[in-house]
């Protein structure tokens, strides 16, 4: 077994990945999982660089008053590093992180910053994503779900995690037990991929190395009780978990209600992980929506944005066929009009005109530069941007911020005991433009 080399630090802050910073004896920084801003600890070092450190905290010295214990212990850190502070903690430091990325780009937000949170701290995950284990005992192999130990190529057994819809824990199992009547081992499997609707129904993906193992039966698959399940050949020479082959698909794809609108989705497509805080966020990008304007809705993914919040004139662009595929669906069974484009965004800039309104959710790195210059060539009177991350979120902001103004901002915790942070932006183009 690997041995890490242990060092003792008092925190300082919390920084913008989720860790808590400290400094060691020989000045180099410390990004640290587990602890919180004024403790003392000891870490274990799980990366060294000239400049800086990584760690895990495997003892506290001298704990906050923000501390308390995770709900799980043994595997919070892989999935939500920040179950060990009381929720008042992670909204302010949500909020302070927010104001911290504006600040670095000189962009000074016009009133204090809020995160909105439905109060759900537990059990909102729609889809989680599981690993495997194979622990011998008695000289048989016995396979149990697994998250991946952060900072290590270690795994954890788990039962599931306090994060996802109980529904989501309870098909976990019985793919497992499933798998386990059938003899079959971890080394055969990569992941399993589970999502759930609101009203708990699970669909499931088993995805597996060998495309010509006979892992489990269609009556076995049945027997599990989901509305869908499939078993998925993935190239094993890939790490990620992509679908080369269907083997074995059963059953229906899960569709969800956001804001009166039914959309259907693919269990491996993207779909908003926390319905009811997403929908209080499309009530407030509506009120900014002017409902005689054309809109454009750029990096549209399904199109949960444009067919709910939408005009009768809405054209939604996104890059990945498969997620279009499920939108031009979803636009079929609506009854707005709507046009979906498949595209990058920065190929298709003559969709942005001055007469419409803008409405932009890129992922974490931000908007393309091209998109920008268009943005202020063009200068369409309102921008829309919602953002999974704020630091880029700000950068652009500053970028467009010789022609636009920010009207209004709300941040929201969609993924409560993690790091993680949605931004809401509104800009309004200047007078003098």
């Amino acid at each position: 077994m690997k041995q890490f080399q242990l060092a003792t630090l008092t925190l300082d802050k919390i920084v913008g990945g989720g860790q808590a910073l400290g400094t060691l004896e020989d000045g180099r920084k410390a990004f640290v999982w587990g602890g919180l801003p004024g403790e003392k600890v000891t870490i274990s070092i799980t990366k060294k660089k000239s400049h800086l450190v990584e760690g895990i905290v495997t003892e506290v010295l001298d704990a906050s008053n923000e501390r308390i214990a995770p709900k799980d212990a043994g595997s919070y850190i892989s999935t939500s590093p920040w179950q060990i502070m009381n929720f008042d903690a992670e909204q302010h430091y949500k909020a302070a992180l927010i104001e911290e990325a504006f600040e670095l780009h000189n962009i000074v937000l016009p009133s204090p910053i809020e995160v909105y949170s439905d109060g759900r701290e537990f059990g909102y995950r729609n889809k989680l994503e599981f690993s495997w284990y194979g622990q011998e005992v008695d000289g048989a192999e016995i396979l149990d779900l697994s998250f991946f130990a952060r900072g290590s190529h270690g795994k954890i057994p788990v039962e599931g995690s306090s994060l996802a819809i109980e529904a989501i824990n309870i098909c976990a199992r019985k793919v497992r037990d499933a798998l386990r009547s059938c003899g079959v081992t971890a080394r055969e499997l990569k992941t399993l991929l589970i999502r759930a609707d609101q009203q708990g129904n699970c669909s499931w993906q088993l995805y597996i190395k060998d495309r010509n193992a006979a892992i489990m039966s269609d009556s076995a698959i049945r027997a599990v009780g989901a509305k869908r399940g499939e078993i998925i050949y993935s190239d094993p020479k890939s790490p990620a978990s992509r679908i080369t082959k269907r083997l074995i698909s059963v059953g229906e794809d899960l569709d969800d209600t956001i804001l009166d609108t039914r959309f259907h989705y693919a269990t491996e497509g993207f779909f908003q992980i926390n319905i009811p805080v997403y929908e209080q966020a499309l009530r407030d990008m509506a009120n900014w929506v002017p409902s005689e304007k054309p809109l454009v809705d750029m990096y549209a993914g399904v199109g949960t944005i444009g067919l709910t919040i939408g005009t009768d004139n809405t054209e939604l662009i996104e890059i990945d066929e498969n997620a279009v595929r499920e939108m031009r669906n979803n636009i079929t069974s609506g009854t707005r009009h709507a046009e979906a484009i498949l595209a990058p965004a920065e190929q298709v800039l003559e969709y942005i005109t001055s007469d419409k309104t803008i409405v932009v959710d890129p992922p974490r790195a931000g908007l393309h530069r091209d998109v920008i210059d268009k943005l202020i060539d063009t200068e369409p009177a309102r921008i829309i941007y919602l953002s999974c991350n704020p630091v880029t979120q700000a950068r652009d902001v500053a970028l467009l911020a010789e022609a636009y103004g920010v009207a209004y901002h709300q941040g929201y915790n969609f993924f409560p005991r993690t790091p993680h942070i949605e931004h809401l932006v509104v800009l309004d183009l200047k007078a003098n433009h």
